[in-house]
C-alpha cells in the first residue's frame, strides 16, 4: 500500500463574492511527483496556500504524516516541512541573491552575521541547481529566469518534506527546465514529496507520476500519468474538448505598410538592434533568457534609455519614457503582471482605465457611467472570469489578471502592442482564447511584437521569427511553414547555421 504522506478532505474556501473551493480532496504520496491542473480560476492555488498556512479554510480537515489537523498557520506549515514556491515570486528585489535566500535564516557568528559563509552556501546551493550567478548581485537585476533559481534555491535551503511548485518552468528556458527537472527527480529519491502546478502538459507526462484536475473550484479527477493522455487532461480541465492548440493562422497583408522601424537600438544591454514590422504583423522575439528581447521591448516602452532610431508609420518619433511609448500607440503586456502590470489593491475597471482616465474625466469628476459600459464590453469580449468590474484584481486569477492588462490596451487603442510572455501562467482555454484575440487585433490591422520563451507558441503564433543571442539579432525565420526549432536553438546559442 502507498505510503500517504498527506490527505486534504472536504476543504471548502470562501471569498467575498467568490466560492474557490467546494467540498474538495487532494491526496499526496511520500516521494510521488503529483500534479495538479486546471483552468485559472479552478482552485489549485487557493487549496496550495490552504496547505501553506496562508488561507484558512471555512471547512475540512488535512491529514499530514499521520497528524490530523483543521487547518495550518504559516509557521506551523513551515516546520511541518511544507514549503511553497509561488508562481508571482516572492522575493526582495532590493535585496541582493544570498540575503533573499537566507532571509529569516541568517548565519549568525559571534554576534554578527557571517556574510562570507552565507555567500558561500547560497553559491553552493545555486550551482547544485546546474546555474553559475553573483550572489552578490541584486535581485532586482536578475532577470524572470535567475529569480526564479533564486526562489528555487531559497525554497530548498531547508530539505522539506513536501515542496510545491506553482508554475515554475514559466520563465525557464528548454535548458534551464531540464535543469530543474534533474533537481525535482533528486529530490524525489530523497522521498520528498512534490506538487506540481502547471499548465504545460509535457511537462507533466515527463516528471510527474500521478495528476488531480481541478475545475471551478470542484475536485474533478486523479489518475495515474501513464494511464491517461494529454486530450483527456485538458478536456478533463475544460469541460469541453479544444480540437487545436492554436486558432487557425492569419496570414498578413505581403503589401501592409511598415508600422514601425526601428535603426540601431542600443542600451546598456542591447546592441545594434534594427528590424521593421508591418501592420497586420506578428513579429517574435526568439532566444535564451538573457539574450535581449525583453531589454528590446523594453528600449521600444521607453523603460531604458537607448540610442537609435524609431519610426512609426514613415516618420521619426522619440521615445525617452512609457508615457511618450502610449502616447505614439506603442504600449507593453509585461511578463510580471504583479509587480509591473497592475495595481493590486485597485479594481479591475480601474486598472483597465488608469492610461486613458483623462478621457473620462470632466472637470473633477470622472464619467463613470461612461467608463462601466466600456469595460463591462472588454469583460465580455476577453471572457474575464470576475463577480464583477468593481472586483479587486488581487483576487483574480493569474490568466484573468492578463486579460485586464489586455483590456487596458484595447481601451487606449494602441497601434503597436508588446507581448512580453504572453501566455506565462495561463491555462490552456485562456490561452487560445488570447490567441484568437492576437489574430483578430492582426485583422484590425495591429502590430504585435512578442517574446516568448515557449518554442510551440513562438513557432505557432509569429508570422516572422527574430533570433536574439547576447543583445544582438543573430537570425531570422521569415517563412512559418519553415520554422525549424533545432535552426532557432542554433541561432540563439550563437551557432552558424
Amino acid at each position: 500500500m502507498a505510503d500517504c504522506m498527506l490527505k486534504m478532505e472536504h476543504i471548502t474556501q470562501k471569498f467575498p463574492g467568490v466560492l474557490a473551493l467546494d467540498d474538495v480532496g487532494f491526496e499526496l504520496e511520500r516521494g510521488e511527483i503529483h500534479a495538479l491542473v486546471g483552468e485559472n480560476g479552478a482552485g489549485k492555488s487557493t487549496l496550495m496556500k490552504v496547505l501553506t498556512g496562508v488561507n484558512r479554510p471555512n471547512s475540512g480537515k488535512i491529514r499530514f504524516d499521520g497528524q490530523e489537523f483543521g487547518h495550518f498557520d504559516i509557521e506551523q506549515s513551515k516546520k511541518l516541512g511544507i514549503n511553497m514556491i509561488y508562481q508571482e515570486l516572492n522575493l526582495i528585489p532590493k535585496l541582493k541573491v544570498y540575503e533573499n535566500i537566507f532571509l529569516g535564516k541568517e548565519i549568525i557568528s559571534k554576534g554578527k552575521t557571517d556574510t562570507r559563509e552565507m555567500c558561500r552556501r547560497a553559491e553552493n546551493m545555486i550551482r547544485s541547481l546546474g546555474i553559475e550567478m553573483d550572489v552578490r548581485e541584486k535581485v532586482e537585476n536578475l532577470t524572470m529566469a535567475y529569480r526564479q533559481m533564486v526562489e528555487i534555491a531559497r525554497a530548498l535551503l531547508d530539505t522539506p518534506k513536501i515542496l510545491v511548485m506553482d508554475e515554475p518552468t514559466a520563465p525557464l528556458t528548454s535548458e534551464e527546465v531540464k535543469i530543474l527537472f534533474r533537481t525535482i527527480r533528486v529530490l524525489k529519491e530523497q522521498q520528498v514529496s512534490i506538487i506540481y502546478i502547471s499548465h504545460r502538459m509535457e511537462e507533466i507526462f515527463e516528471v510527474c507520476d500521478r495528476c488531480t484536475v481541478f475545475r471551478d473550484g470542484r475536485f474533478i479527477r486523479t489518475m495515474r500519468v501513464q494511464d491517461t493522455n494529454v486530450d483527456e487532461l485538458i478536456k478533463l480541465m475544460v469541460g469541453r474538448s479544444i480540437e487545436n492548440q492554436y486558432p487557425p493562422r492569419v496570414t498578413p497583408d505581403p503589401q501592409a505598410a511598415e508600422m514601425l522601424k526601428v535603426s540601431g537600438i542600443t542600451t546598456d544591454k542591447i546592441n545594434n538592434v534594427s528590424f521593421a514590422v508591418r501592420s497586420g504583423e506578428i513579429l517574435g522575439l526568439g532566444g535564451l533568457v538573457g539574450a535581449g528581447r525583453t531589454e528590446t521591448l523594453r528600449a521600444l516602452f521607453g523603460c531604458d534609455p537607448c540610442r537609435g532610431e524609431i519610426l512609426k508609420k514613415g516618420k521619426k518619433i522619440t521615445v525617452r519614457s512609457p508615457k511618450d511609448a502610449i502616447n505614439h500607440g506603442i504600449v507593453l503586456v509585461t511578463e510580471d503582471r504583479k509587480g509591473q502590470g497592475l495595481l493590486m489593491n485597485l479594481s479591475v475597471s480601474d486598472n483597465m482605465i488608469l492610461p486613458i482616465l483623462s478621457q473620462y474625466c470632466k472637470g473633477l469628476f470622472l464619467r463613470r457611467k461612461n467608463i462601466g459600459k466600456q469595460v463591462e464590453e472588454n469583460i465580455e469580449r476577453l471572457k474575464i472570469k470576475t463577480p464583477s468590474s468593481g472586483q479587486l484584481v488581487a483576487y483574480l486569477s493569474g490568466g484573468n489578471q492578463q486579460k485586464v492588462i489586455i483590456s487596458r490596451w484595447l481601451l487606449a487603442q494602441a497601434d503597436i502592442i508588446l507581448f512580453d510572455e504572453p501566455t506565462r501562467g495561463i491555462d490552456v482555454g485562456a490561452k487560445y482564447e488570447i490567441y484568437s484575440l492576437m489574430n483578430e487585433l492582426k485583422t484590425l490591422g495591429k502590430s504585435i511584437i512578442m517574446v516568448s520563451s515557449d518554442m510551440p507558441e513562438l513557432m505557432g503564433m509569429s508570422d516572422r521569427i527574430l533570433v536574439m543571442s547576447e543583445g544582438r539579432i543573430t537570425g531570422e525565420l521569415d517563412n512559418p511553414e519553415e520554422f525549424d526549432q533545432e535552426i532557432i536553438l542554433k541561432r540563439a546559442s550563437g551557432v552558424a547555421v
